[in-house]
């Protein structure tokens, strides 16, 4: 195997492990979470705080690896535009949405009756931008696999 296949191969292992991060927090995990016996909101707030941090930290390096593989190896323009939305989406989320999130998680804490006012537009804004980085993920993934 040549050094441009290599580095080929191991963006699409990177890809695909964040790609089923994403999916199995964001889309499974987070949901499910609040309806498991004994789970409060303040409880799954403070679970889902420490997740998700730990899952953009994940994705901040699968990232990384990704853009050394392409770096060194040969993307087609597609998986190289697919990249830059995917990254694109975590650094919006991390840097515009999660500190609301983060303001909104620390008032439900301090008073669980801040959670009757339902999810926050922050909270909506996150998945919006998930299902943007998902839907790069799977055409940048389909693109890398043609390669």
């Amino acid at each position: 195997m040549d050094a441009v296949a290599h580095w080929m191969a191991v963006a699409v292992a990177a890809w695909f492990v964040w790609l089923g991060m994403v999916l199995a927090i964001s889309f499974l995990e987070a949901p499910l979470k609040f309806r498991a016996p004994g789970i409060t909101i303040p409880l799954g707030l403070g679970i889902g705080r420490l997740v998700f941090r730990a899952l953009n930290i994940c994705e901040a390096v699968l990232a990384t690896v990704i853009v050394i593989a392409f770096v060194v190896g040969a993307p087609g323009v597609g998986a190289i535009a697919a990249v830059v939305v995917a990254i694109a989406a975590l650094l919006i989320q991390v840097i515009a949405v999660r500190p609301a999130l983060m303001r909104r998680t620390d008032a439900v804490l301090a008073d669980a009756s801040q959670a009757e006012a339902g999810r926050s537009h922050a909270h909506y804004a996150y998945v919006v931008f998930e299902v943007v980085k998902v839907s790069a993920l799977l055409t940048g993934g389909a693109l890398l696999l043609n390669f």
